[in-house]
């Protein structure tokens, strides 16, 4: 095995690779990268068994062939390259060659047998979204997925399509988080529904660019693709019963209230100053006319702050982790956002102005507040 590639793109693709590999395996080769020259160019994949991604780059490719290199060891040596061609050589017994300008090493890899292959998804349902459509509904709900393993399924985000529409929704049991795009396109008339593992759309944020460019998402019996040009992640979907989050989403809210979100951020912020993982404390809410008030006390002292609003709150207090809080008003894709509220045992929603596109919505669980707080 020959080839030699322009550094830059080599170190590109074996970062974006490398971040799926595991840290520590009992199958070493999962601590590896798995590169193939082939005919077409460079492939270079990374699997932990769970998520899998394999890109492909240009190359000048000599002699075809496959070898697995640690992904760590290997990233480091590129990053401390020059910006110039990097040649890599393999003879059979997987001893590496790699130069570059002056610079030289020669380290031992491993046979690609050892390399488990990633799952094939064959044909499924195919949906299609701007990249920069799909990085913000991730980058939006992924906060509320949930880190909790007993029960697994709340451990990713629900994909819906519906032929027109692409919904993501994540929920932990204190908050939900929903995001609608709209597709591009969908290759089944028929509605769609999987769960993509948390971690795994970490991974999909990142390939995707901020841009108009197609990602393609293919649904499979048990794993799921998204691809991203050269770019193709493969997960394991998860299986079980998502919540039934609809039910959950209360209506009919008597309080209807509107708020600048760059002033909710920073009067949560303000009284939030006083609380940290040691000192919990919720934040008290008192909704009034045209006016909310945010309280919090803990053993350091007291914190208060107000913010305008639109509407009347009707004296309604109501406590909440500021943390949540906090996490669904950043999230929200617009500079202000429709409070609805009902008790102060009721969730509150953020949801887009009346009359503007619905495409999202973060429901808050509140905290039951104490005398005193």
């Amino acid at each position: 095995m020959k080839f030699s590639c322009e550094k830059a793109i080599l170190q590109s693709a074996v970062t974006t690779a490398g971040r799926v590999a595991a840290p520590k395996s009992s199958i070493l080769a999962l601590e590896g990268v798995l590169m193939e020259a082939e005919a077409d160019g460079l492939h270079i994949s990374g699997y932990n068994l769970e998520t899998g991604i394999v890109t492909q780059v240009e190359a000048q490719v000599k002699e075809p062939g496959a070898i697995v290199l640690s992904a760590r060891l290997l990233g480091e040596i590129l990053r401390r390259m020059l910006d110039d061609v990097v040649s890599i050589s393999v003879d059979a017994g997987c001893s590496v060659h790699i130069a570059c300008g002056p610079t030289s090493f020669d380290i031992m890899g491993s046979s690609d047998e050892d390399f488990p292959e990633l799952p094939s998804v064959g044909e499924g349902n195919v949906l299609t979204l701007a990249q920069g459509a799909l990085r913000s509904m991730i980058g939006q709900t992924i906060f509320a997925v949930s880190d909790n393993e007993s029960r697994p399924i709340h451990t990713g985000a629900l994909f819906e399509g519906d032929g027109k529409q692409l919904s993501v929704v994540a929920v932990d049991g204190y908050r939900l988080a929903l995001r609608r795009e709209e597709l591009t396109a969908q290759s089944s008339t028929e509605p769609v529904s999987f769960v993509v593992p948390g971690a795994a759309l970490n991974e999909v944020e990142k390939i995707c660019a901020d841009s108009d460019a197609p990602v393609t998402i293919t649904q499979g019996e048990r794993h799921v693709t998204f691809e991203v040009g050269g770019t193709l992640l493969v997960a394991r979907r998860l299986e079980g019963e998502f919540l039934n989050y609809r039910q959950t989403i209360p209506r009919n809210n008597t309080i209807v209230l509107e708020a600048d979100c760059a002033d909710l951020q920073r009067s949560i912020d303000r009284a939030s100053l006083i609380i940290n993982d040691k000192l919990k404390s919720p934040l008290r809410c008192k909704f009034e006319d045209g006016l909310l008030s945010i309280t919090s006390k803990t053993a350091i002292g007291a914190a208060f702050d107000q913010c305008p609003i639109t509407g009347d709150g009707k004296g309604l207090e109501i406590g909440f982790n500021n943390r949540f809080l906090m996490d669904a008003v950043k999230a929200a894709p617009a500079s202000r956002v429709r409070l609805e509220l009902n008790t102060a045992t009721a969730p509150c929603l953020l949801l887009p102005l009346e009359g503007e596109a619905d495409n999202f919505l973060y429901m808050v669980l509140p905290v039951r507040l104490r005398a005193g707080e």
